[in-house]
């Protein structure tokens, strides 16, 4: 015998692999030695009893099982009868085949894993066995076992362990098998609990049975005829047949007569007992068509026994029963109950609760099947429905799951309940209709849901774990209450919770007996005990918080953080005490609402935000109006939040309800809409007119206008604004709104694009320079402007809309619509071409400008001309019109300018040509350009700075010499005066050789022979003076010149101290002593111009440097001095002597006069 554990079945490793092939034939003594260790203890079989297994055949049954591809052998144990039933005996065969037969007790399938048994390998691991229990009992209820406990749960623990996803097991069909293996155990318990109908089987005599067959033997009709003449007439043989059919007829009424009590039972047992006993009564009327049945009432009519056939069909009541079960089955046919049965989630649950009652109330309007009948089978279709919700809610182990998942398994359970009331409510009502239609007598319909007392659990413990769940979180560590826990009562708040809700974990919550009721109060009054004291400190935490609110906000920030737990009673009767207080905060909030509604809304800070948001007033107002209702709402929800329901029945809270209620019918916003409806009806708000208008501006003048009245714009926004508030709009103004519609958004771009137009304008007049410019463009708007007065807003209220179905691509737009986007296009460009022009002619200006103020330079004259000229470039790239004129035009303002900076340069070469020509004495003078300084500003005094550090004019240095006795100037003074015409031509030159700007610069050189006539510098600018200007630094030049050659010229006449002889000098003096002085005194004076310390003379911008011939003229005239003087000095001396000896002469005559007539000369003279 093998060891035990070679009893087990041997599918208990299912990842084993299959047996090799056998390499030699499979022994039967093998299989013999197994089946004599297993059979004993499983089927408890005797080795004695064995011997009768294990036959003739044997040896060849087990060869043919071992190597044949068939899959199984049964050894049936077969119970062999005999009158003393208190010591059965027992054989055992071993078959291929199955069959069932009472005298079976019990069958073993031995069933191989692999194609073939393997010799080498033991045979506990490649066989299944599986009992098959018999007997007189039926197989329903021992499949359902090894379906419902074997099957089914190994094939959920190997599906659970993959861990497959639900994705993965979709694909593989596992939902599918699940929903297979549902419905096979269903199938399986609808079997055994199906009421049995009887089998009718008619009792037919021999003779009559041997008669039709006789005649069926010979291909004729079975009839009477058949049956000998003697027996047709024997009164025995008539009583017999007569009997028989008495006994049909009870048969036959113990089918008809059937039935069950509706409220036992399921509700599968009803329809299946309603469906057999449609098929056992079809089985009665087949067989009553039968030969032998005719037969036999032929034979009772042949002999006069009309007793037994006439009333046969109405004593069995067949007929009856057969319309009437029909009728009945109406109902019960494809009735969807195993749609419930076989549900595998909440969701096909309540799937199929829309089908069962969908198919009661629809089939019970055609079935007459009693409503009292229908009302015990709602029950136990209950029934059935609280089974299977309990057994997929158990499934899940609800106090396991997370919140979430627990919350939306009870959410979809109370949708499911809520089915199920919707649908009774429907089946109550089609249930009193038939009943009333049927004219029954009445009962009340009412049905007793068995699954009521699961619903009120399902209800209590999905609110009793929110409380938990809203108690868990509350204490949990982000809430801050943890902390608080421990310092006020040294407790851990999270975990106390943690363990009060282990004690609920370890029982069944979802059972509803009377010993799960009493378990279920016991652990909740455990968990209660628990979270009291989790409570208290709640309670503590909160009356702190509360205690120290200062203002209403305060407090419903305290309740909105403590809001979760309120439900819980002990933690709201605590807050009782604040009731008075926050009914006087919720007044005082109130009362601001008050004033904030008595400032109107035109002066709230709402008016000017709606605005700016584009809401229209009224539509705004209505909107601030019903914000402060919903502000209102919430002051009273939160009053009803801490206080609970019916706070309003409280009397210090009555006065509260009925001022909120009358500041609620002040915030009707109604009678506002109504007043506006009364004034637009009032208007004529009609979309027509011509396109444009003129208008007249105060301060004289006109302007252009859209003739589009704003009332519109804001009809069409107050209606589309009502709408959205729910408001029911007339159609005239809804329609009047389309029509704004259809407009706006054309009156819109009218609007804007004739403001771009004036604002465009406007910069144009404040930009004088650009006018002509943009000439062009603002030709093309007005000829814009003038085709558009010719349009009427008609044309766009009245133009269909195909903007939606035909794309505007394609260029059928509507020709008013094209105006529009023309006119904006156009005007558009105006402003781009105005923009971008002023920018460039601020450039421009801005250049111009610097050139009045630039050094004086021809790279900053020619830096700020090529800026000016790159603006002009771009113009003309950019295609303005009149680009020759306009820069014709700056042309000459540029040439004001540079001839202004000519004549000053002019101004300050003479003043710094003649600075130094009267010595230090000019420097004290302010030249002219100081005075001009005073104008120009701090940057010009930059360039004055500028110019007296650059504009010098180099000395130019003159020697006279002295060769061959010969004085001359070298270089002449020529020399001098070109060089400074030069120097004057120079500073004029960086101006006057500066590139003129240009407006053709893009234009194709056609003209170029007519081009090179025109003037492309500033050379002409010398012509344009208006005064002596240009007259004055060469006469200046000139000037310095003439002084240059009298200077030169004294030093000139010298050349006559060689030329000169001496004779002809003293003769032509003579002998007078005068002009010889004179000569003398002349010399002297003339030597002052030679001898001298000095070797030059400076006449500022010219310097002549006499060096060379100082000496040699002083030499000379040195010569010709003491010359003279000698020579005079004789003249002199001759002269003397003479005079002396005229003197001498005339003395000696007065000596020799007498005194007489000297004295009488004298008296003579004394006479008066």
């Amino acid at each position: 015998m093998e060891p035990p554990q070679s009893l087990t079945n041997g599918s208990s490793n299912h990842h084993d692999p299959p047996p090799a092939e056998p390499t030699s034939s499979f022994d039967p003594e093998i299989f013999r030695s197994y089946l004599t260790s297993l059979l004993p203890p499983v089927i408890d079989a005797k080795v004695s009893d064995l011997n009768s297994l294990f036959d003739d055949e044997f040896d060849e049954r087990v060869s043919r099982f071992a190597a044949d591809t068939g899959g199984v052998v049964y050894v049936v144990q077969i119970k062999e009868e005999s009158e003393d039933d208190s010591n059965p005996t027992y054989t055992y065969q071993l078959t291929p085949h199955l069959m069932y037969h009472p005298s079976h007790v019990t069958t073993l399938a031995l069933i191989k894993r692999g194609p073939t048994l393997d010799p080498l390998t033991p045979l506990a691991s490649q066989l299944h066995f599986l009992n098959l229990f018999g007997g007189d009992e039926t197989p329903y209820e021992s499949l359902h076992s090894v379906v419902s406990f074997g099957v089914k749960p190994w094939f959920d623990a190997f599906v659970g362990a993959r861990g497959t996803g639900q994705d993965g097991d979709t694909k593989m069909g596992i939902p599918m098998t699940k929903k297979k293996f549902a419905e096979l155990e269903l199938s399986l318990l609808h079997l055994q609990q199906n009421v049995e109908i009887p089998e009718t089987h008619l009792i037919i005599h021999p003779i009559i049975q041997r008669a039709v067959e006789q005649a069926h033997a010979a291909g004729t009709r079975p009839n009477i005829s058949h049956i000998p003449v003697k027996l047709l007439n024997d009164s025995t043989f008539l009583n017999t047949l007569h009997g028989h059919v008495n006994a049909w007829i009870k048969s036959i009424q113990s089918v008809t007569k059937l039935t069950r009590d509706v409220a036992s039972g399921t509700a599968s047992q009803e329809i299946n007992f309603w469906l057999s006993l449609e098929k056992a009564l079809e089985g009665i009327e087949t067989q009553l068509r039968s030969d032998e049945v005719n037969m036999v009432m032929d034979c009772l009519r042949n002999a006069k026994r009309f007793h037994a056939t006439v009333s046969f069909i109405a004593d069995t009541g067949l007929k009856d029963a057969t319309d009437l079960v029909h009728k009945y089955n109406q109902l019960m046919k494809d009735f969807p109950l195993n749609e419930l049965l076989s549900a595998t989630d909440l969701d096909k649950i309540q799937e199929s609760l829309m089908l069962i009652f969908g198919h009661i109330n629809r089939k019970l309007r055609l079935s007459p099947y009693p409503i009292r009948r229908a009302l015990p089978l709602v029950e136990a279709i209950s029934r059935d429905f609280n089974d299977q919700l309990l057994r997929i809610l158990t499934s899940h182990r609800l106090p396991y799951t997370p919140y979430d998942t627990f919350e939306r398994l009870l959410a979809q359970t109370t949708n499911i309940f809520r089915t199920w009331d919707d649908q009774i409510k429907e089946f109550t009502n089609v249930a009193r209709e038939v009943t009333r239609k049927r004219n029954e007598r009445f009962i009340p319909i009412k049905v007793v849901p068995a699954h009521a007392k699961l619903q009120e659990r399902t209800r209590y413990l999905r609110e009793w774990r929110k409380q938990h769940e809203q108690l868990a979180v509350m204490t949990g560590p982000t809430k801050g209450l943890g902390g608080v826990g421990m310092e006020v009562g040294g407790m851990d708040m999270e975990e106390e919770v943690k363990e009060a809700y282990e004690v609920v974990k370890r029982i069944d919550i979802l059972d509803v007996s009377v010993e799960g009721t009493e378990i279920w109060v016991a652990a909740e009054n455990a968990y209660n005990e628990r979270v009291s004291r989790v409570e208290n400190q709640i309670i503590a935490r909160l009356r702190d918080r509360l205690g120290t609110a200062r203002n209403a906000n305060e407090m419903f920030r305290v309740f909105s953080k403590f809001n979760a737990l309120f439900v819980r009673a002990k933690i709201r009767g605590a807050i009782k005490e604040y009731q008075t207080q926050l009914i006087d905060s919720v007044k005082e909030d109130i009362k601001h609402l008050h004033e904030k509604f008595k400032t109107q809304y035109r002066f709230s800070e709402a008016y000017h935000m709606s605005q700016m948001r584009d809401l229209p007033p009224i539509a705004g107002a209505i909107i601030w109006a019903r914000q402060i209702e919903r502000q209102l709402q919430t002051y009273m929800k939160r009053v009803e939040d801490v206080l609970g329901k019916g706070w309003e029945h409280y009397s210090e809270s009555q006065k509260l309800q009925s001022e909120s209620t009358a500041f609620r019918k002040k915030l009707d916003t109604r009678p506002v809409f109504d007043a506006w409806l009364q004034d637009i009806n009032r208007r004529n708000m009609g979309v027509d007119g011509r396109l444009f208008e003129i208008v007249r501006l105060r301060g004289g003048g006109f302007q252009l206008a859209v003739n589009f009245d704003p009332q519109i714009i804001t009809l069409f926004k107050e209606v589309r604004n009502l709408l959205w508030l729910n408001f029911q709009v007339p159609h005239a103004i809804s329609n009047m709104a389309k029509d704004a519609k259809r407009v706006y958004p054309h009156a819109v771009s009218l609007m804007e694009t004739v403001r771009t137009y004036g604002q465009t304008l406007d910069l144009v007049e404040n930009n004088k320079g650009i006018e002509w410019l943009v000439a062009e463009y603002r030709n093309e708007s007005q000829r814009m402007i003038s085709k558009g007065m010719n349009i009427r807003w008609d044309y766009f209220v009245n133009q269909y809309d195909t903007s939606r179905y035909v794309p505007s691509s394609d260029g059928r737009d509507n020709r008013h619509i094209q105006f529009v986007r023309e006119f904006a296009s156009v005007v558009s460009v105006l402003q781009d071409k105005t923009n971008n022009v002023i920018d460039l002619y601020k450039d421009i200006l801005r250049a111009v400008e610097d050139l009045a103020t630039c050094s004086y330079t021809s790279e900053a004259f020619s830096e700020l001309l090529g800026k000016i000229q790159a603006a002009i470039d771009r113009l003309n790239l950019e295609g303005y019109a009149n680009l020759d004129y306009w820069v014709a035009e700056l042309d000459k303002r540029i040439e004001g300018i540079l001839l202004q900076r000519l004549t000053h340069i002019i101004q300050v070469w003479c003043s710094e040509f003649d600075r130094t020509d009267d010595g230090d004495t000019r420097r004290d003078q302010p030249p002219l350009r100081d005075i001009t300084n005073k104008r120009r500003g701090d940057k010009r005094m930059k360039e004055e700075k500028f110019l007296e550090g650059h504009m010098t004019l180099k000395p130019i240095v003159h020697e006279i010499r002295i060769q061959n006795q010969v004085i001359f100037l070298d270089p002449p003074i020529e020399y001098a005066r070109a060089t400074w015409i030069k120097q004057l031509h120079d500073w004029l030159g960086v101006v006057c050789r500066l590139r003129r700007i240009q407006s053709s610069r893009y234009e194709i050189g056609l003209q170029m022979e007519g081009a090179s006539a025109a003037e492309t510098t500033y050379t002409s600018l010398l012509t344009r003076f208006p005064d002596t200007t240009l007259e004055r630094p060469f006469a200046l030049i000139e000037t310095k010149v003439q002084h240059l050659k009298d200077y030169v010229g004294k030093w000139l006449q010298f050349q006559s101290l060689w030329d000169l002889e001496a004779e002809y000098v003293f003769n032509r003096l003579g002998d007078s002593l005068a002009n010889w002085q004179q000569l003398l005194t002349e010399i002297k004076k003339a030597r002052s111009t030679f001898d001298t310390s000095d070797t030059q003379k400076s006449f500022g911008v010219c310097v002549i440097d006499y060096e060379q011939v100082q000496a040699r003229v002083n030499a000379k005239y040195d010569s010709w001095q003491r010359d003279i003087l000698s020579r005079f000095g004789v003249k002199l001396g001759l002269a003397m002597k003479e005079m002396h000896a005229s003197i001498l002469k005339a003395r000696n005559d007065l000596e020799h006069h007498s005194i007489e007539g000297l004295m009488g000369g004298g008296a003579a003279a004394r006479r008066f």
